[in-house]
Formats: C-alpha cells, structure tokens, sequence
C-alpha cells in the first residue's frame, strides 16, 4: 500500500511504531522495520555512547529503514543528532517541536524530520520550519497527551499543512488504517499496539496487566508530573492522587536519586530539564522532579518489571487489544485487513 509516507520514508506499509521510552529498544525497532513497517528508537533515555551502539545494533539486525526519536529540549540534542547522522539514520521523530535551526541541520543531511505533535497550530508551526512530515496524536493515545480526540484532530491537521500526516492514538488494526486514510491521513502511528507483541522487550508480567486492562481502567492523571498523562490506573497512581505535597516531594527527590544514579545526570541537568517542562505551567516542585525523572518511572515497569513502584503509559487501546502477535504477525494482520476493508467499501461492478 503506497501512500505519501512510504515514499517518504522508504517502507512497505504506512504503519509507524513509535518511539516509546524503556520500549522502542534495538529488538523491537528491527523487527518493526523488518516487517516493512517504519520503527523508531527511543533515545531519550540512553547515554550518547548507548544511543550510537542502539543504532548500530538495528543495523545489524536491518536493511531497512528505521528512525530515533529524541528530544528537542534536551541539552544534549546537537550531539545527538550529530549521531544520527554519522550513523546514517533515516528519520529523526521528536516528541517536542525542534527548532528551526534542528530541523534545517538534518534535512541538510538528509535525514526525514518528523515532530510529533497534538494541536494544529503546532503542526502549522513545524511545517513552516520545514518538517518533512507530522504524526499527530489524539487524546486518545498514550502518554503525554491532549484533551482532542483523533477523529477530530486528525481532519483539523489535515486541512492546515500540506505535509504527510500520521494519525497516532487510537490506532490497532486495519479498520483504523483504512479509516486514517480516509480523513487524509498518510498512515498511522502505534505505540501500545507495538508494546503488545511477542518482539516487545517489556517483561510478561507487565504484559498482562496491560492485556487485563479495560477501556475504563487506563486514565489521564496529573498526578505523577502534573501534565496529563494516559496510563494504567495502578497503586503508585493512587498513591501520588492521594499524597500530600510533603509525602510526594518525598517521593520525587527518591525517585530523582534513582534517576540521576542510573543515568549519570547532574542534578543541575535535571532541575534543568525539569525547569523546561515548569515553564508556564503551574507545576510544584514535586511535580518537576516527577517531570524530570519520568523516565525512572518508567524503567520500573518496563524494564524492571515493578508495576506496583512505576508507570504504565497506556493508549486506551490497550481495553481492546487481547493478543501478542510478532511484528511481522501484526503489520500482515492490519495490512490484510485494511485491504478487506477498502474490498467491502468498493462499489459492486
């Protein structure tokens, strides 16, 4: 199925598995990529050196194209993207809007710059600075996110840029491929569909609690940075609702500590990422040590397999979805059924 995406990026379907923190590991990246669809890495949670070994690691398990996700803010987003391209990335994804200056540095190096984004003034903004394409996410999708949904972000954005579109949040079979499509849009993003697959590195256990979610238990909270925030309702969730301001600055400095050890950040730089994120926001302090260290949060689940100490990002998705098919299973999955679909809606001859 060609679209304006797979042109764009070089892949077979236009199918994206986003670049979800502690998920989008080397593993899952190839094997999306390796299903034809277009894979990104998670780099904001790795070291530069992790992050130049993470991308020669997916080169070795690909031909293929693939992408890194990062983060615009990040003090150290020159030298990452310096990386990217000595390693021959194809795409950059960015949770956060890069600059001009960002986007003109990798296109000078041919690399594809695709922001992620939720309104329609930001995809406006990114398209005049040049981004090549947009994924634009509804409410209904997982992590940060607004208060829109899809089936009426989408049209919005559609209409406002004249770049490829990616519709993200909601998204986890063919049926919403072909419905995607139909609005405008050049493809689809999936990031809880991709976490639920026998590729994902995310432990078993942590698996089935996301399988025996229903649509009603994955919630939008403030609580743990004090931005909304779509994840599994769990104990630490309940926890930081219904904790004092002195029990969760508690928490965030504990967890901050954690954070800093694992990933050799100064606590300077992370009051600094912190103070981005509080930046005309009404956040407490507590809410900015959460914010910075998020990432902790979620290497508790994902890696460490602790749900009862960290955070599950969660599309609503994950009330429907109730299997674990390999990458290569689901994208022929979804590709199938597109096509079954778009066989139905065609007149009778």
């Amino acid at each position: 199925m060609e679209t304006a995406l797979t042109r764009l990026v070089g892949v077979r379907h236009p199918i994206v598995q986003t670049g979800m923190g502690w998920v989008a590991g080397p593993r899952l990246v190839a094997a999306t990529a390796n299903a034809g669809a277009l894979g990104i890495l998670a780099s904001a949670t790795m070291p530069l050196d992790r992050l130049r070994e993470a991308i020669r690691e997916v080169a070795s398990r690909t031909d293929a194209p693939f992408g890194v996700n990062l983060r615009a803010d990040a003090a150290d987003a020159g030298d990452r993207v310096r990386i990217m391209i000595e390693e021959g990335v194809r795409v950059a994804s960015f949770a956060l809007a890069p600059s001009p200056e960002l986007i003109a540095e990798l296109k000078d190096a041919g690399i594809v710059v695709i922001p992620s984004v939720g309104a329609r003034r930001h995809a406006e903004k990114v398209a005049a600075w040049g981004a090549d394409a947009v994924i634009v996410q509804g409410g209904e999708g997982g992590g940060h996110t607004g208060e829109v949904a899809t089936t009426v972000l989408l049209p919005q954005v559609v209409d406002a840029v004249r770049i490829p579109v990616v519709a993200a949040g909601g998204f986890f079979d063919g049926r919403g491929l072909v419905a995607a499509l139909a609005y405008g849009a050049a493809g689809v993003a999936m990031g809880t569909r991709f976490l639920l697959t026998s590729d994902s590195t995310v432990p078993n256990a942590v698996k089935e609690r996301y399988l025996a979610a229903t649509v009603k238990d994955v919630t939008v909270t403030r609580a743990v940075d004090g931005l909304p925030h779509r994840m599994l309702r769990t104990e630490l969730v309940a926890s930081l609702e219904n904790s004092g301001r002195t029990r969760a600055l508690f928490q965030a400095v504990r967890r901050a500590a954690g954070y800093r050890k694992l990933s050799g950040t100064s606590w300077r730089r992370l009051l600094e990422d912190g103070r981005s994120l509080k930046h005309g926001k009404d956040l407490t302090w507590s809410q900015v040590l959460l914010a910075a260290n998020t990432p902790m949060l979620l290497k508790s689940a994902m890696v460490d397999g602790r749900t009862d100490l960290g955070v599950m990002a969660s599309g609503q998705v994950a009330g429907v979805i109730d299997d674990l098919p390999s990458c290569v299973e689901l994208v022929e999955r979804i590709m199938k059924e597109a096509e079954e679909v778009r066989a139905r809606l065609r007149p009778s001859p």
